[in-house]
Parts: structure tokens; C-alpha cells; sequence
């Protein structure tokens, strides 16, 4: 609804960590980009040296609304993406952002939604970033983990040592570290790597809610994560 409440409670808890980067994965409406506008103000408030940089998940594209016409539903789109940058956040398309400190540097890449079946598929890796094989230190954000699951893990070729992502929401319900996501996502929340531990995905169970006007056990998640260099480097 309107109540900003909470979003403001959330807003000075993310800025009270201090954090160098902000970082949001997807799903910040249910259906229609206005439900956004009376919390715009308040998630203004985000701040960060290295800024907001956020991507669409796959309620943010209007897919579950109903639409009088393709104009009305490219309005919709059009909206969320002047709030975002109204709010002062970067909204990555298919984008990547460097971050320099020093002589050193790591590539922030933001893919729109790739999403499992029946989710349509709007991102590419390869148009964000195409030499993902390269040196450089990689920070992915996909929206859906069933793209890192898919795309991402296990692929020597992709060099991309994170990737953050939300889309479960848990299903709204954890109890004892157990929630019916994992029927449907084996990696629904928290850190996960793959065999190799070369690629390694964090799964932000989010903070709000859909449908269910509840969460049960599963709650709201605010993730700091600090960088340190890699052990034993050639």
C-alpha cells in the first residue's frame, strides 16, 4: 500500500551498515510500477558511495497485470525506470558498472530477468558483459538463481566468482532453515558454490511480501557482504 513505514525503517537500516555499494535484485512491485510511487521518496534516501544499482525482476515488468494496449504496457515500463532514476538509483539493462580503488577495479554486471520456465526471458550475459572470460573481478546480479544454476555454475569459461539474486522470496516461509522453495529452487536462500567453488551464488530471500499478505519464519533480509582478496593468488 501507501504506509512507507517500513520501507523507511528498511532504508535507514541498509544505510546505517555503511556499505561502499548498494546493491537490489529484482521484484520491487508485485504488478504495476505505480505501487512503487508513494515509497519513490522514501528509497530516495539510499545512499552509498558507490551508489544504488539495482535490476528488474520478473514483477517488474508488467507481465501480471492486464493491459488495454502494448503502449499502455511500455508506459508501465517506462514508469518504473524514471522512478528509479528519480530515486537515484542506476537500473542496469543488460549493463555493467566498473568500480576503481586504486589501480584495482571490479566489474558490477546487472542482467535483466533470464528466467526458468514459464518466466520469459528478457536479460543477456553476453550483451552485458561479453569477454566474461576475461581477468577481471566480476560481480553478477540476476535476478532468478536458476539462471547461475543453469548458465553460470561449473562453466570454466565464465569468469564470474559471485552472483547475487532473490525471485523466491522463500516462498515466504522458513522453519528451521527448511522452506518449500527448495521444491522449486534447490538454491532459494543463502550462499551456495559449485563443485569447484570457482562460482559462488548468494540468494536474498528479500524483504516483503506477495499474495500472502504474511511471512511465516522467513524474515525480512537485509545481506552485508565484505570482500577480502583471495588466499594463494598467481
Amino acid at each position: 500500500g501507501s504506509d512507507t513505514s517500513f520501507v523507511s525503517t528498511l532504508a535507514d537500516r541498509v544505510n546505517a551498515l555503511d556499505a561502499d555499494m548498494i546493491v537490489f535484485t529484482g521484484d520491487i512491485v508485485n504488478s504495476r510500477s505505480t505501487e512503487l510511487i508513494p515509497h519513490a521518496a522514501t528509497l530516495s534516501k539510499l545512499s552509498a558511495p558507490d551508489g544504488v544499482l539495482s535490476i528488474l525482476g520478473n514483477h517488474d515488468y508488467g507481465d501480471y497485470a492486464s493491459w488495454p494496449d502494448k503502449a499502455a504496457k511500455q508506459g508501465n515500463m517506462d514508469l518504473m525506470k524514471s522512478l528509479q532514476k528519480d530515486m537515484g538509483w542506476r537500473l542496469l539493462l543488460n549493463e555493467c558498472v566498473m568500480l576503481h580503488r586504486g589501480g584495482d577495479s571490479i566489474a558490477v554486471i546487472g542482467v535483466e530477468n533470464i528466467g526458468d520456465p514459464p518466466f520469459p526471458v528478457y536479460g543477456s550475459l553476453s550483451d552485458a558483459y561479453p569477454q566474461y572470460s576475461d581477468s577481471v573481478v566480476k560481480i553478477l546480479l540476476t535476478h532468478n538463481p536458476a539462471h547461475w544454476v543453469d548458465s553460470i555454475a561449473s562453466r570454466p569459461d565464465i569468469n564470474i566468482p559471485l552472483s547475487l539474486s532473490g525471485h523466491t522470496h522463500a516462498m515466504q516461509i522458513e522453519i528451521f532453515g527448511w522452506s518449500p522453495a527448495k521444491y522449486r529452487y534447490p538454491t532459494w536462500g543463502g550462499l551456495y558454490a559449485d563443485d569447484n567453488g570457482s562460482h559462488q551464488l548468494y540468494v536474498n530471500i528479500g524483504t516483503g511480501t506477495v499474495g500472502f499478505p504474511a511471512r511465516v519464519g522467513a524474515t525480512p533480509e537485509i545481506t552485508l557482504f565484505t570482500l577480502k582478496k583471495a588466499k594463494n593468488l598467481h
